[in-house]
């Protein structure tokens, strides 16, 4: 046969058993649909019978954390380590001091890294976990609070903490009953209830938030004041009351921000023009050479503070469908003017 032709005898032999299994592999829609919506069902059922559980034992949970000088170390193998990763990083963010150690490696130095002003969030599901089980005594000997977060609640785990919070799931989403997904799942949970709980109880407010967030897109809408991007100094186009028709467009061409500011002696600002005023004077016909800058501006313009949110400035923009604000102090004096490509540079929007 030649290459890349077909013989009749090729097309009448039978598939080839490799070919055969990954048609057999293909997903069917209808039954992984199902597969799917039977995991969602199973999980938010795992987390209503969660918060029907929840007790005194959270709150002193809680209040243990909150009572402690150090931080809460948070501790689990395999998947409970991922979930206590990830909690450790919430709390953090949330205002609650936390690192998570891993208890394998605990056994083999990094129980230092835990000190008794500590406590301790232990997470497993069977409380069984022979790297986390090993290092319970030791914990108890130094008097480090023990949290624990499990789903046995006659495990080793539960047996040396001072807290046990269940977390326990009546099955896994896994059709083999073996994966650990439900379980998982009522750990994240648990532990976001946690965190809330104590931001709450913190008095922890958005500006804290961005503070420890300072490289993201919600740090820069909480941290970054108009101050921080707008314009100043001789950046800032303005003109004087009687500036003639001609100066007035100079400073505006000059300066680019479509638009100047007409302010008095005291730099206070009386008004702005802007390029759409102008294209509005034109097609009214209006003999432009001959008028001041007082008479074509728009009296008490919108203005922000320079101390306001860029986010502010934003948000003022959108609502009256403008371009650029003039920027004044606390006594009404520009001192800058900001558009909205300053805060696009600047990731505001």
């Amino acid at each position: 046969m030649q290459f890349g032709l077909t013989s009749r005898a090729d097309v009448n032999k039978p598939p080839r058993p490799q070919a055969d299994k990954m048609t057999r592999m293909l997903a069917h829609t209808t039954t992984t649909l199902q597969l799917a919506r039977e995991t969602l069902d199973i999980e938010a059922a795992a987390l209503l019978q969660l918060k029907d559980r929840l007790d005194e034992r959270f709150v002193k949970a809680v209040n243990m954390v909150l009572a402690v000088q150090g931080r809460v170390v948070v501790t689990g193998m395999g998947k409970s380590g991922h979930i206590g990763r990830k909690i450790a990083a919430t709390l953090a963010s949330t205002g609650t001091p936390a690192m998570f150690v891993h208890p394998g490696e605990a056994s083999h130095g990094d129980l230092g890294m835990i000190k008794t002003v500590d406590v301790v969030l232990a997470i497993s599901n069977s409380g069984e976990s022979d790297e986390l089980v090993a290092i319970l005594p030791v914990l108890k000997r130094q008097g480090v609070p023990l949290i624990a977060m499990t789903g046995g609640m006659q495990s080793s785990l539960a047996r040396h903490a001072d807290v046990v919070i269940d977390c326990s799931v009546s099955k896994e989403a896994c059709p083999l009953n073996l994966a650990p997904t439900a379980s998982t799942t009522a750990q994240l949970a648990m532990g976001d209830a946690l965190a809330v709980a104590l931001l709450d109880a913190r008095g922890f407010k958005p500006e804290d938030f961005a503070r420890s967030h300072p490289g993201g897109s919600l740090g820069r809408k909480l941290l970054t004041h108009v101050g921080d991007v707008m314009r100043k100094g001789n950046d800032v186009p303005h003109v004087a009351p009687d500036a003639e028709f001609t100066a007035l467009m100079r400073e505006m061409s000059n300066k680019g921000l479509g638009a100047t500011a007409v302010t008095n002696a005291d730099g206070q600002v009386l008004g702005v023009f802007t390029d759409g005023d102008l294209r509005r004077l034109i097609e009214k016909g209006v003999d432009l050479r001959s008028l001041k800058a007082h008479e074509v501006m728009h009296p008490n313009p919108r203005t922000i503070r320079h101390d306001a949110l860029a986010v502010e400035a934003a948000e003022m923009m959108e609502l009256h469908r403008i371009t650029s604000i003039l920027v004044v102090d606390a006594e009404g004096v520009l001192c800058g003017a900001i558009n909205s490509n300053d805060l696009m540079r600047a990731k505001v929007i």
